[in-house]
């Protein structure tokens, strides 16, 4: 009948760099309450899983479909996700508010590093550009445009080699 919610924040840093247009996550924070942490290592791991997948979310992974709505990307050879590499170090620190709902006080984690991480992102580009990002993912191709073009619309763009 009621339900527990986690809580946070997220910060990052990017850099782009201005001949190619890469764009490198190279700070990144999260502030989270998932009540009380009853085992740390997974809490940790929850939030840096998530983490990565903002940023896929935010620079890599894109669905992309042809006229008659066929998925066009849906082996790993075609659809682009971040390697390792492409994720930032995650600072992170934990703030352990107890639920009053359930008898461990417990709240949950996994979201706490997937749903603000590609807004986030996002606000960075953003705050680096000075121009509005509307969609997401962005490649360095699409905020070349959207820079370059005051009047552009943010479109995604289909992935190299397939079909709009």
């Amino acid at each position: 009948m009621r339900s527990t919610f986690a809580s946070g924040a997220h910060a990052a840093v990017v850099e782009i760099d201005p001949t190619t247009w890469e764009i490198d996550v190279v700070d990144y924070a999260v502030v989270h309450d998932c009540g009380n942490i009853i085992n740390p290592m997974i809490v940790e791991g929850q939030v840096h899983g998530g983490v990565a997948q903002g940023v896929g979310g935010a620079l890599y992974e894109r669905m992309a479909y042809d006229g008659d709505g066929q998925l066009q990307n849906a082996s790993f050879m075609d659809f682009l996700m971040p390697y390792a590499s492409e994720v930032p170090d995650v600072v992170i620190d934990h703030q352990e508010t107890p639920s009053p709902l359930n008898p461990l006080g417990l709240k949950g984690a996994g979201e706490a590093g997937v749903i603000p991480g590609t807004a986030c992102i996002a606000s960075a580009i953003e705050d680096a550009v000075g121009r509005r990002i509307a969609a997401m993912p962005i490649s360095p191709t699409e905020l070349y445009d959207l820079v370059r073009n005051p009047d552009a619309e943010r479109v995604p763009a289909a992935p190299t080699g397939v079909p709009a």
